[in-house]
């Protein structure tokens, strides 16, 4: 109680709002290090994270394969078709301007959206809660379902684990060295295009894991990559492009900012991330974290 009114209700809708904080925070650190490392704005993430829901569902109805082996399974199939996409089409876009890359990934997104809604309808597929996760979790000031906390938890051990490797570790800083000057970089026996393909790879699979964890909390549907990834381009943007962390915090203050508008005036709560995003467009254009050219 707050000069009498209960912030109950508000802390509870603030917490579910990081749910969808949780997978922006995922999603948005894909693009970060697809665009910041290799400078390439990759609208078929949205798709990609689809493509890992789709891949979790597909190993479970056919062969079997429960959640947790999915976990592992589903981002490496999606990171090696990344792999495979980097190879034959994207690695020659990358002296161009971003616009060829952008209408590039663009067209991959639409053909992935096509071919899953022609495998698996528009309405989409459930996908069960696994079993060790279902229930829910006393909080104090709410009840959360389990596995709802699991998808927060998890997505910021994953995010933090993921910028302290880049920014704490030799591969990152060898990584970091090669985009700023490949050439100086392969000198010294350092195999520069292997380098690009598995970083690109390790960026779509993070949207392959995000599409797993997102699998039992919203349908699986040709539509789900399209319904969140201009929010998480927004998310991006206002954290800095290509800024690793700042796409990690602005993530999830963003889903703690849409859960509290929704408990405080619900019709806004579809549009605050946009409305974030021109103040500091306007106000700081490279982003809270981002560092201007």
């Amino acid at each position: 109680m707050l000069f009498g009114y209960n912030l109950s209700p508000i802390l509870a809708q603030s917490v579910l709002g990081m749910v969808n904080g949780a997978f922006y925070a995922l999603l948005s650190l894909g693009l970060a290090i697809i665009f910041g490392l290799l400078n390439i704005i990759n609208f078929a993430h949205g798709a990609l994270y689809m493509l890992g829901a789709v891949v979790s569902y597909l190993l479970l109805h056919f062969l079997g394969i429960g959640y947790w082996p999915a976990l592992v399974l589903a981002p490496l199939i999606v990171g090696a078709f990344g792999v495979l996409l980097e190879r034959t089409m994207i690695n020659r876009l990358y002296k161009l301007d971003h616009l060829y890359g952008l209408l590039l990934t663009f067209g991959v997104a639409l053909i992935l959206e096509g071919i899953v809604r022609n495998s698996i309808g528009s309405s989409g597929v459930t996908y069960s809660v696994p079993e060790a996760l279902r229930g829910a979790t006393r909080l104090g000031f709410m009840i959360m379902p389990t596995y709802r906390l699991w998808v927060v938890v998890a997505s910021f051990v994953i995010c933090i684990t993921t910028w302290l490797i880049l920014e704490k570790t030799p591969i990152g800083a060898t990584l970091r060295a090669a985009t700023e000057n490949a050439a100086l970089v392969q000198s010294f026996g350092v195999n520069v295009p292997r380098l690009i393909t598995l970083t690109y790879g390790a960026g779509v699979g993070l949207a392959g894991l995000a599409g797993v964890m997102a699998a039992p909390v919203y349908s699986v549907n040709p539509n789900m990559g399209s319904d969140v990834i201009i929010v998480v381009f927004a998310v991006v943007v206002i954290g800095g492009m290509g800024s690793i962390l700042g796409s990690i915090l602005t993530g999830f203050g963003l889903g703690l900012l849409e859960g509290l508008t929704k408990s405080i005036y619900p019709e806004a709560s579809g549009v605050v991330v946009f409305v974030l995003m021109i103040v500091v467009l306007l106000t700081r254009p490279a982003g809270l974290f981002g560092k201007a050219a």
